[in-house]
């Protein structure tokens, strides 16, 4: 038997969202402040007359918040920007043992993308990240993850710190931001970061690899995912000579990255062969998955930069990660803070 609840939302302005669901379970929530619970308790009150008319099958759409404080306030605010005649499905859940608990609101329909933007102004200037997904990406069925690499995967773009240490640093760090802001054509940019550096020592790109800091939750999550059979990859407009350690560090599938060519222990300030662009690293998320056999439905991409924009559309799922605003605005999803390991919230387990 189910009973029905009222709950101001004004007196809940402080109150965790968290801490409550904890508290009632899975629940049916209406914009109203209604809720559905099997828990019988003494201020439950009958059915209300709208209840008995509302949708409440479920579909594959989720609405997922994770990584920051949520109110029942914030709640009733997203729950006022959907359709009215459809009561959500609301449920915790914790995808690894170092996240932290997160809610899901499942959805009897798709949204729109009038409601999805309208969502996504109201949650941003949240601490918490408010995520719509249209359809499901499966963490127990095979799936492919390419991964950026600069300021993603790691910390640092790797050509700006080998720029310092050739003497070149702010020319080339001003041309990188507005590469990654979409300002300039990629190749054209990364030839011409690369030409400054012409006569450097290559000893200046193993001072720049062992001194690179990881992305927080990278080793967590890759070792995840290849625990569940899926294909992690690396595409960076970057350096093979980065991502090839990389590769052999994390066991990925596969790397595609950028040669720069070295004589007699200098740089020439060439790259060799075509350059690794934008298309490159769309092309590389469908190579990965027809090589493996694994459906377009179980792909993701993640990066940061205007450059990953074809790979995180083409991608089931492609995830703006500590993004520029511009590719914050045409990803599927962002993450704006907090670790990689995050990019579980989005999967379906």
């Amino acid at each position: 038997m189910s009973f029905y609840y009222k709950i101001d939302p004004n007196s809940f302005a402080d109150n965790s969202l968290i801490q409550w669901l904890t508290a009632q379970g899975i629940v049916q929530m209406h914009a109203s402040g209604f809720y559905q619970s099997e828990r019988e308790a003494a201020d439950s009150v009958s059915a209300p007359e709208f209840w008995t008319g509302l949708v409440t099958g479920q579909s594959t759409a989720s609405l997922r918040i994770f990584s920051g404080s949520f109110t029942l306030s914030q709640l009733f605010a997203v729950l006022q920007l959907l359709p009215a005649d459809a009561a959500y499905r609301l449920s915790l859940y914790r995808p690894h043992a170092d996240l932290a608990l997160a809610v899901r609101i499942d959805l009897p329909f798709a949204l729109s993308s009038e409601q999805i933007l309208a969502l996504r102004q109201l949650s941003e200037p949240w601490a918490a990240e408010l995520v719509y997904l249209p359809a499901p990406v499966f963490l127990q069925q095979p799936g492919v993850l390419v991964m950026d690499m600069d300021s993603t995967a790691i910390q640092i773009e790797c050509i700006d710190e080998i720029a310092k240490l050739a003497g070149v640093g702010p020319q080339v760090a001003a041309v990188t931001a507005r590469a990654m802001n979409g300002e300039l054509d990629f190749a054209q940019s990364l030839r011409q970061r690369v030409a400054t550096l012409k006569d450097a020592p290559d000893s200046i790109l193993k001072q720049v690899l062992d001194a690179v800091p990881l992305m927080p939750g990278l080793e967590a999550l890759v070792a995840f995912l290849q625990q569940h059979q899926w294909q992690v990859v690396i595409a960076s407009g970057g350096f093979t000579y980065f991502t090839e350690a990389l590769k052999q560090r994390l066991q990925l599938t596969a790397t595609f990255a950028n040669q720069l060519e070295i004589i007699d222990g200098k740089l020439t300030g060439q790259v060799l062969g075509e350059v690794v662009d934008a298309q490159t690293k769309a092309d590389v998320v469908q190579q990965i998955a027809r090589q493996y056999q694994i459906p377009s439905g179980q792909t993701v991409a993640i990066g940061d930069g205007a450059n990953d924009l074809p790979m995180l559309a083409v991608a089931a799922l492609g995830v703006a990660f500590h993004a520029k605003p511009k590719v914050q605005a045409q990803a599927k999803a962002a993450i704006r803070q907090g670790s990689l390991l995050q990019l579980l919230y989005l999967l379906e387990n």
